[in-house]
C-alpha cells in the first residue's frame, strides 16, 4: 500500500511546491512551471483546497471512487479527506489552488455553515466544470486573494 504524504498547514503546502508563503493560514499558488520535489500519489491535507486545473493530470480517487475530473474544472478537498493521483508519465502542472485552514474560518458565518457545502464532500464526487467565462470569473477572484496577501 503507498504511503499517504500527510501535509498539515498552507506553508507546508506552499513549500512542497517551492512557493513563497505570504500567510500562514491562506494561500492562491499559480502551478505553471512547478513541481512538487517528489510526486505523491496519495495526500492528506490539514486545510481546504479548491484547485482550478487547466490540465488533465491522471485520474484522481476521491475517497474511494473515482472523481469526475477533466482539464478546466475546480476540484475541492476539504481537512482530513485523502486524495488518491495516478499521474500520467507527461504531466506538468498547470493552474492554480486556494488554500486556506479551517483557523481562517473558525467562527465566522462560513466557518458555521462549511459543512453545507457538499462540494467538500466525499459524497460529491463531481468536479465542477466551468464554462470559459465562469473559469475567468473564478481565477479573478484568486488573482483578487493573491494580490491582497501580497
Amino acid at each position: 500500500m503507498n504511503k499517504i504524504l500527510r501535509i498539515d498547514t498552507v506553508s507546508e503546502h506552499d513549500a512542497f511546491y517551492h512557493q513563497e508563503n505570504l500567510h500562514p493560514l491562506v494561500s492562491v499558488i499559480d502551478f505553471t512551471g512547478t513541481a512538487p520535489a517528489v510526486y505523491a500519489s496519495r495526500m492528506n491535507f490539514g486545510f481546504y483546497a479548491v484547485y482550478l486545473k487547466d490540465v488533465k493530470c491522471g485520474d484522481i480517487k476521491y475517497g474511494r471512487k473515482t472523481y469526475d475530473y477533466q482539464d478546466r474544472t475546480l476540484v475541492f478537498v476539504a481537512p482530513g479527506q485523502v486524495i488518491n493521483v495516478d499521474i500520467n508519465q507527461e504531466y506538468k502542472p498547470s493552474g492554480f489552488a486556494l488554500l486556506f485552514h479551517p483557523d481562517l474560518i473558525r467562527g465566522t458565518s462560513v466557518g458555521k455553515h462549511i459543512d453545507d457545502y457538499t462540494f467538500f464532500s466525499y459524497q460529491s464526487r463531481e468536479a465542477l466544470h466551468l464554462s470559459e467565462k465562469e473559469r475567468r470569473l473564478v481565477l479573478d477572484c484568486f488573482l483578487k486573494i493573491k494580490y491582497e496577501l501580497e
